[in-house]
């Protein structure tokens, strides 16, 4: 991994809604969570290697550049919340005979 990464821990706050605190690099994690093992089995290879924390879920790509780790509980909210979501239908663009 590059060291251009950002870490992003999501938790939620005392009054619900999403807290997003940014660090630069995973040394910065390593201070505040405690590592129980690293990553070996993800299908993104670009995150195997990484840290993984008690307490938290991750890692999980984000974008480029950004690795997100969230709490059990934004977790299962967020994956809830995106298996009800209906898809939006796409439409095939018909041509015209001529």
């Amino acid at each position: 991994m590059s060291n251009s990464n950002t870490f992003r821990v999501v938790s939620r706050g005392a009054n619900g809604e999403l807290r997003i605190q940014d660090y630069p690099s995973q040394d910065t994690l390593l201070g505040l969570h405690s590592q129980i093992g690293i990553d070996d089995c993800s299908t993104d290879l670009s995150l195997r290697g990484l840290p993984v924390f008690k307490g938290l879920i991750g890692p999980i790509p984000e974008g480029k550049g950004v690795i997100r780790y969230e709490s059990p509980e934004v977790f299962e909210t967020l994956t809830k919340e995106w298996s009800t979501t209906q898809p939006q239908r796409r439409t095939r663009r018909r041509t015209q005979k001529t």
